[in-house]
């Protein structure tokens, strides 16, 4: 038995509906024991990307306001943010107890958020320690569009899980078909993805959740395997 952890941080829901099919992917077989936890938000309101909703100019047809539709934003983030509530935090001892990590988020400029770069950056003991070598590990995320960078955003956030030692796991074209096609949804070979629309108003593809839970299982059976492995090495 593998234990999977589940890491994410969600701001208007995507990404934890993509994160539970991810678990529900992981624990399909019954053999895995699997967790999921929340990277936290910002303390500081200030810091915080989403703010209450403001008056925005409307008056020039090719502003970037009326094309990403931004109203009822934080509305959406509170009611998000409840649904959640009952999610712990994730801790270095979560890190440190699975034997396999998916990790979740929304597109922000193509890469990660913020507050996961933050909590990347508070692991870092387990950078020192080596905690995480050779642990496998997969990313899914949300993104506005098909082109606002969800492809960018799994392939930018390689970096630094690369530098913890982790075994990076795709999503192969023979096992998704779905994402062979020419329609508006999420994912692709690097992971899991779901559009959430301009106003955030969409929600996941039934796709989409199925190649999210996937990735959960390819990643529970990777980390099964590498288990047995190293235990039949350790015993000679």
């Amino acid at each position: 038995m593998a234990n999977l952890l589940v890491v994410y941080y969600s701001a208007f829901g995507h990404v934890f509906q993509m994160a539970q099919a991810v678990a529900n992917g992981a624990s399909q077989s019954g053999a895995h024991h699997v967790k999921i936890v929340r990277i936290p938000e910002m303390a500081a309101t200030q810091n915080r990307v989403i703010q209450p909703d403001k008056e925005r100019p409307t008056s020039s047809s090719k502003s970037l306001s009326n094309q990403f539709r931004l109203t009822d934003r934080y509305s959406k983030y509170e009611a998000a943010g409840v649904l959640q509530e009952n999610i712990p935090y994730a801790t270095n001892d979560d890190l440190r107890w699975a034997d396999g990590i998916l990790w979740g988020f929304p597109t922000y400029y193509g890469t990660m958020p913020a507050q996961v770069k933050l909590f990347l950056e508070m692991a870092g003991e387990l950078c020192v320690e080596g905690a995480l070598e050779g642990k496998p590990t997969g990313i899914f995320n949300s993104t506005a569009s098909i082109h606002t960078g969800h492809e960018a955003a799994i392939l930018t956030a390689m970096v630094p899980f690369f530098h913890f030692g982790m075994i990076f796991v795709g999503l192969p074209y023979s096992e998704n078909p779905e994402y062979l096609t020419a329609d508006a949804i999420g994912c692709s070979p690097y992971g899991a993805s779901t559009l959430a629309g301009p106003d955030s108003s969409l929600s996941p593809d039934p796709r989409e959740l199925l190649m999210a839970a996937r990735l959960g299982e390819r990643v529970a059976d990777v980390a099964a395997a590498l288990q047995l492995f190293r235990t039949k090495e350790a015993s000679g």
